[in-house]
């Protein structure tokens, strides 16, 4: 492939990932605790965008602090896979790897 040509692949594919980093924000991913007294909605980029707690759990700040931290971390984890499987599938497309460039597009 020559010079030209990489150049090309290296902005087209800097630009599907903008496009794909865009729909992300689109994408929810929600999680709750396993009682469903407490809920959160991340976007795939990692956003909050809501949580919901059940009345209960206001009576107890330590149960609500344990609770919010164990579901915001398995949200969050879901929502850095999501995220990795889109932009790995966008990078890896048509884009032959450059040594020493793997993280370029990250």
């Amino acid at each position: 492939m020559d010079l030209m040509g990489m150049m090309g692949k290296l902005r087209d594919t800097q630009l599907k990932i903008e496009e794909t980093k865009k729909r992300l924000d689109t994408v929810l991913i929600d999680e709750q605790s396993n009682d469903g007294l407490l809920k959160v909605t991340f976007t795939a980029n990692n956003k909050l965008k809501s949580i919901a707690i059940d009345d209960s759990l206001l009576e107890d700040k330590d149960q609500l602090e344990d609770y919010l931290i164990v579901v915001i971390n398995k949200a969050i984890e879901k929502a850095e896979s999501v995220n990795k499987a889109e932009l790995d599938a966008v990078t890896k497309v048509d884009m032959p790897m450059i040594p020493g460039m793997e993280d370029m597009f990250k």
